[in-house]
């Protein structure tokens, strides 16, 4: 569902005539070799194009105006290879809508003593120029990304490889339709929102649609793909004996086959990148499409459950943010507490909507009678989550502003549980169970959160300023003193900030 072969980062050059034609060519040559060397270099996941030397208002404005025109463009990278004057650069910046990276960093690696003269100088003067660029964006407010570094750096460009995926994942949740199967349910406040400030804001565009529409998409799936997809499920997972072929269950995982055929068409036809369920409303539906999810969300789709459309939002762009990366991620929930002193933990599960990309094994495909709302008897994958670091996301919506909040966590190895037939991971949040629960909870987390094991705290700090939204990090350096006192910060400043639009 998405190929950063599509997409491209434009790469402007900061530059002016004062030091003549000559040095303007000598700056033209050195960007191009730049761009080329960043490009065959292999370590950036989107192809960087040399959009020229910026040398006048009228350039840098035109510049800008066919960034924000071109769909393939995800973002600009500036870079100040001499004194570039920021007033040349204002309406330019003001124009611009879209993602924003400041490299600051230089044509040669050392300085060389022996040679360098006044020519030199006037020529590589990124030290002060990028200086003069950043007071511009600063002057400005620009929400931008600013990396330091020598451009050949492994260090660098995996700086702008985060900052490359989240730009793509932002283009992304530009056109993101989000469909909703029901409403928000039982009067749950967390999980719901501002839908058209999430459009203002984030891009975010959901539709409601009654499940009585999705019937029909499923009904009209023939035997003949049921029979190939099926087959595909006996490659991939292990069947429960119930579930397989003859089992008293198969006609469960059929009926689930069908769902996945019909969802996936309906999604397609509607232009859809994520959704949400309700298992209070699947009239018409025999179970709950909690394997459906499952696999749609492996497939790249966003998915939120009871109506929970933020969170479906935030998985749908931390899958492309992480695409082509190990790890996988996920829709979660918190489940139950393990009080263990230090190794106090989480479980994380749902019912059944959890990405088999983050299992550790194969996950196994069973069918059990789920007795919550309409949900009736219902196929899923069962496994568990592999350990490692990962982020635990979620969006709230705070009345007057967006809040993200991340909380790095550690999943651990967790028991088997018989008795309880879903998907799960164990974790520890960071600093510690204690810490990092109650910051989230004190930041008004929700219950659901999207989870990635290919991704960093980074990368959403990134996708936070792109978005100019108030990010909550909580992580190893957490403490309860210091974090409740960045919440009464941010009510100031974003109070103030209301006031003075």
């Amino acid at each position: 569902m998405i190929n950063y072969n599509d997409f491209e980062v434009w790469f402007v050059t900061g530059a002016q005539l004062l030091y003549g034609g000559d040095a303007v060519v000598q700056v033209d040559a050195h960007s191009t070799e730049m761009v080329k060397g960043l490009n065959e270099l292999g370590n950036l996941p989107v192809k960087v194009v040399y959009k020229g030397t910026a040398n006048s208002s009228a350039e840098i404005s035109e510049i800008f105006r066919a960034a924000n025109g071109d769909t393939k463009c995800v973002g600009v990278i500036t870079w100040m290879h001499t004194f570039s004057p920021a007033k040349m650069w204002i309406h330019g910046l003001m124009d611009f809508k879209k993602p924003l990276l400041h490299l600051h960093t230089q044509y040669n690696e050392k300085i060389p003593w022996e040679t360098m003269d006044m020519d030199f100088m006037n020529l590589n003067q990124s030290a002060h120029g990028d200086r003069e660029f950043g007071f511009i964006t600063a002057r400005l407010r620009k929400p931008r990304k600013i990396v330091v570094g020598y451009w050949k750096d492994k260090e660098t460009h995996k700086k702008i490889s985060t900052w490359m995926r989240v730009s793509v994942a932002w283009a992304d949740a530009q056109d993101m339709r989000i469909i909703r199967f029901g409403d928000n349910m039982n009067n749950v406040a967390v999980t719901d929102g501002d839908k058209v400030e999430a459009e203002i804001r984030l891009g975010y565009h959901v539709d409601n649609a009654p499940i009585a529409k999705l019937v029909p998409y499923v009904n009209a799936v023939k035997e003949e793909e049921i029979d190939a997809l099926v087959a595909e499920y006996e490659k991939l997972y292990d069947f429960a004996a119930d579930a397989a072929k003859g089992g008293a269950n198969h006609a469960h995982v059929r009926a689930a086959a069908a769902q996945e055929i019909g969802l996936r068409r309906f999604l397609e036809e509607k232009g859809a990148k994520a959704f949400t369920s309700s298992f209070d409303e699947l009239e018409g539906m025999d179970q709950l499409m909690g394997f459906a999810s499952q696999r749609l969300m492996q497939e790249g789709y966003g998915f939120g459950a009871e109506g929970d459309w933020k969170t479906a939002a935030l998985v749908r762009s931390m899958w492309v943010m992480g695409a082509g990366l190990e790890g996988g991620c996920s829709f979660l929930e918190d489940y139950t507490l393990n009080f263990d002193g230090e190794n106090s933990s989480i479980l994380q599960a749902h019912m059944l909507e959890i990405n088999p990309s983050i299992a550790k094994k194969k996950p196994q495909l069973q069918v059990h009678f789920l007795g919550i709302g309409d949900a009736g008897t219902c196929a899923r994958l069962v496994f568990q989550a592999h350990e490692g670091q990962g982020v635990a996301c979620t969006i709230v919506d705070m009345g007057n502003r967006f809040r993200m909040i991340v909380n790095v966590v550690d999943v651990i190895e967790t028991k088997d549980l018989p008795k309880l037939p879903v998907a799960c991971a164990l974790w520890i949040p960071q600093p510690n169970f204690e810490v990092g629960a109650g910051a989230w909870i004190q930041a008004g987390g929700t219950h659901h959160s999207s989870f990635s094991f290919a991704l960093t705290k980074e990368h959403m700090e990134d996708f936070a300023e792109i978005a100019d939204m108030e990010m909550l990090l909580i992580d190893k350096d957490t403490t309860m003193r210091n974090f409740k006192q960045d919440l009464r910060n941010n009510e100031v400043y974003y109070m103030l900030n209301r006031a003075l639009r």
